[in-house]
């Protein structure tokens, strides 16, 4: 992934004008991800922090670790943020994962830039990071089954989003069990948690 050259302070109005259900996309993230009150929450791509920040009001116990590629997104993120209850890094979403264990790993609009074979290998990494009964909230672009649910600007380079059915696949592959939270056009909801042992 290269680093995107977004103005932090114009990052809402971008996604509202490329993304019209972006708003409607951050309630559904912040609802599943509020779901068993996590206390310890590891955000992929925390951008300008804004989607965070959100889910930081609606749990006030929470710790966030928030990585991200972009340091002007960084710079945006401390910003936004409460730093007694935040740490931030910059990362590729390639690269190792914090070790956690995290109660929740969440991810919103970030995903779909990497390939088919890049999604599987992040999930497995989340995966491994995640605590028993923990979950993975994924707030992303997806290929719809119907081509005249694509509503968002995609440039086949930075933006590779896969199927719902695809993702579903490599998230059960790590041992995840996904679900479906909200989908409406290209754009959906999963929650993948991974279940207790014994």
């Amino acid at each position: 992934m290269t680093e995107f050259a977004w103005d932090p302070e114009s990052y809402r109005a971008l996604m509202a004008e490329e993304i019209p259900d972006y708003p409607r996309l951050q309630a559904e993230l912040s609802a599943a991800v509020a779901a068993d009150a996590p206390r310890t929450i590891l955000d992929l791509g925390i951008g300008s922090g804004l989607t965070a920040a959100e889910v930081a009001r609606a749990l006030p116990e929470a710790h966030l670790f928030g990585i991200d590629d972009s340091a002007e997104m960084l710079a945006a993120a401390e910003e936004a943020l409460d730093p007694t209850r935040t740490a931030l890094q910059q990362s590729r979403l390639e690269d190792p994962l914090p070790s956690g264990p995290f109660d929740l790993v969440m991810s919103t609009l970030a995903v779909h830039h990497l390939d088919g074979s890049g999604k599987a290998d992040l999930f497995a990494r989340v995966a491994a990071v995640l605590d028993e009964g923990g979950r993975f909230v994924l707030a992303d672009l997806v290929v719809p089954v119907d081509p005249a649910d694509v509503i968002t600007p995609i440039d086949g380079i930075e933006d590779t989003p896969s199927s719902l059915k695809d993702q579903l696949a490599w998230l059960e592959a790590t041992g995840l069990h996904p679900r479906v939270h909200w989908q409406h056009r290209d754009l959906a909801v999963i929650v993948a948690q991974k279940v207790h042992l014994g």
